[in-house]
């Protein structure tokens, strides 16, 4: 990239005019700001440099200006405003760029090399309940994060651990078994994670319609929490299950079963895969023996209850429990058994879990309990932490019903796509079957890019009918520069040689240098594990190519060098916006 080669003959100058060897950090390389572009393409600040020199930020601008351009023929001129060095590029290597890229299908995509992969886990869902709003900005933010990390060159294996054992399935197969009357998805018309979900929250209805008469005949909130019938079934059902009561485990593989032909459709519909999936239930075993090996090395310890902990408030945490005393499992039980295995699988350079951020203390218990038990990997597990998505009302509740359901979001979002597209009038020539593909696409588009452009560390009040938007920060707004171009394109017709412009415009160099800067974008994305920083890169993408699409003719355009050279611009803007989309798990239409 032409600015690290701008950093590095900075770094080379500085040694020559001042007889030091500075650290290269001292200097940041950017784009120049729009008011100064006449000046130059990139900006280099010396303020860092002030102590060295012993002149003012002027004369040492000028010096290292002067010292750039007979450095490199890339570098034309330079022009000076305070601090800031602005760099002049040649022309011609912005041409020879586009005539190189501008017609690569896989410009800035980069192909994974044979390292040790990075096994990424998300999406993680429980069997006692359907996907929601909050799994769904999961499996973007995890599947986004995947793809990029590939592009960037990177082995990824992605993975879902589904968690599919533990009082909560109980609970719901616990209410099924009470009270479904033998109900089934086929005899009730729902999938079968909408299903089993629905017993999930009647299993808390019922808890409550327990513990309050409890508490009506004197009895605490704890004690009657304790004294509940329900939910020493429930726990009794676990119990049973652990030690495969065989009509126990025949109702738990068929409610589960249920839930999996449900959470197939709704990835499907997501657009989200995985290479392999691990069960906590095959894991959780691994678990208990690793448990067992820290009791017999004295790293843990067990109370006079049975239950198994191990002490880390000298590690500034806690006391941390690993094994109930009935001998049944924890999450932290599976979770340590799970890392085995696909340590044991991959032999990972890093093990990336997707996981909100109420769990960062469970993450780094998980960590630190590794150490030391000698696990020298455990350094590579990292938690990529992300915010809550609320709705405007506040938090969703899974065990009162007041989640989100994700079909039922797809559904909203495709609908009011299929509305907005309507009244704007943008499907006036589409059959009936591309029109349906059209509004899935505008209103899947929307939901990805809603989510998956805010920073993964805040938290996103969601918003459909925002996200829909053929104006401003939204997915609609960038597939439809995509489908103007493609349309663009089309009428063009032939085939775009190599094109000569001449002098450039500011508007066709603005997009230009923000296209050479895709590759960048990509490894910085995957590097900050941020899709954010893709999408708000393919906005201003965006944004920029309209700007030069209402400056200049294309099409009309009488100079056959200025006409083939924006035609192979636009080219390769579409190509960066489709590439970029597609790391974002985003379609985009050809025509809209």
């Amino acid at each position: 990239m032409i600015e690290n080669f701008l950093a590095e003959k900075a770094v080379e100058a500085v040694r020559q005019l001042f007889d030091v060897q500075i650290d290269p950090s001292l200097l940041s390389v950017q784009r120049t700001i729009p008011a100064y572009r006449n000046q130059g393409d990139f900006s280099l600040v010396v303020f860092p440099l002030l102590k060295i020199s012993r002149k003012s930020p002027e004369d040492t601008a000028t010096l290292l200006g002067n010292a750039l351009v007979a450095a490199m023929p890339e570098a034309i001129g330079f022009g000076v405003v305070k601090g800031y060095l602005n760099i002049r590029i040649d022309p011609a290597y912005w041409l020879a760029f586009l005539n190189d890229s501008g017609k690569d299908p896989e410009y800035g995509i980069s192909k994974p090399g044979n390292e040790a992969p990075f096994v990424v886990e998300y999406s993680s869902p429980n069997t006692n309940k359907p996907l929601h709003l909050g799994h769904i900005r999961n499996n973007l933010l995890g599947f986004s994060v995947s793809k990029l990390m590939k592009a960037s060159g990177k082995n990824v294996v992605m993975v879902n651990l589904v968690n599919d054992r533990g009082i909560h399935i109980c609970k719901s197969m616990l209410a099924w078994k009470l009270f479904g009357n033998n109900e089934t998805p086929q005899s009730s018309g729902k999938k079968g994670d909408k299903l089993v979900g629905d017993y999930y929250v009647l299993f808390d209805r019922k808890f409550k319609e327990e513990t309050a008469l409890l508490m009506a005949e004197g009895k605490t909130a704890e004690e009657a929490a304790a004294a509940s019938a329900l939910m020493q079934q429930a726990r009794e059902m676990l119990v049973r299950w652990e030690a495969r009561d065989a009509e126990t485990v025949a109702l738990w593989e068929t409610m589960n079963g249920w839930v999996y032909n449900g959470f197939d459709v709704t990835y499907r519909r997501l657009g989200v895969n995985f290479d392999k999936i691990y069960y906590e239930s095959q894991t959780y075993l691994l678990g208990k023996a690793i448990v067992e090996e820290g009791l017999e090395k004295g790293i843990l310890y067990r109370k006079a209850d049975g239950s198994v902990w191990i002490d880390l408030t000298a590690d500034g945490l806690d006391e941390k429990l690993l094994l109930r005393a009935d001998g049944t499992s924890v999450y932290m039980t599976q979770d340590l058994g799970t890392a085995q295995l696909r340590a044991d699988d991959y032999h990972p350079q890093s093990l990336v879990y997707v996981v909100g951020n109420e769990q960062n203390y469970h993450f780094d218990v998980l960590r630190l309990v590794l150490r030391k038990l000698g696990r020298v990997w455990a350094e590579n597990i990292y938690h990529l932490s992300y915010g809550m998505v609320e709705l405007p009302e506040g938090k969703m509740k899974s065990r009162e019903g007041t989640v989100v359901d994700a079909d039922d979001l797809m559904d909203e979002m495709i609908a009011t796509a299929r509305a907005m597209t309507e009244e704007l009038g943008k499907i006036d020539d589409f059959d009936s079957e591309e029109a349906l593909q059209l509004y899935r696409m505008v209103g899947l588009g929307a939901l990805k890019y809603f989510i998956l452009k805010v920073d993964p560390r805040k938290n996103i009040t969601f918003n459909p009918r925002e996200s829909i938007d053929f104006n401003g920060n939204t997915g609609p707004f960038i597939q439809y520069t995509y489908a103007r171009i493609r349309s663009v394109l089309r009428k063009a017709g032939d085939a775009v040689n190599d094109a000569d412009p001449g002098a450039l415009h500011q508007n066709e160099l603005d997009l230009l240098i923000l296209l050479y800067q895709f590759p960048q974008t990509v490894k910085q994305a995957a590097r900050e594990f941020s899709p954010s920083v893709m999408a708000n890169y393919l906005f201003e993408v965006a944004r920029e190519f309209n700007q030069f699409y209402h400056e200049l003719s294309i099409l009309k355009e009488e100079d056959a060098g200025k006409r083939n050279f924006r035609l192979l611009l636009s080219a390769l803007t579409s190509q960066v916006i489709k590439n970029g989309m597609d790391l974002l798990g985003i379609e985009v239409p050809e025509k809209m």
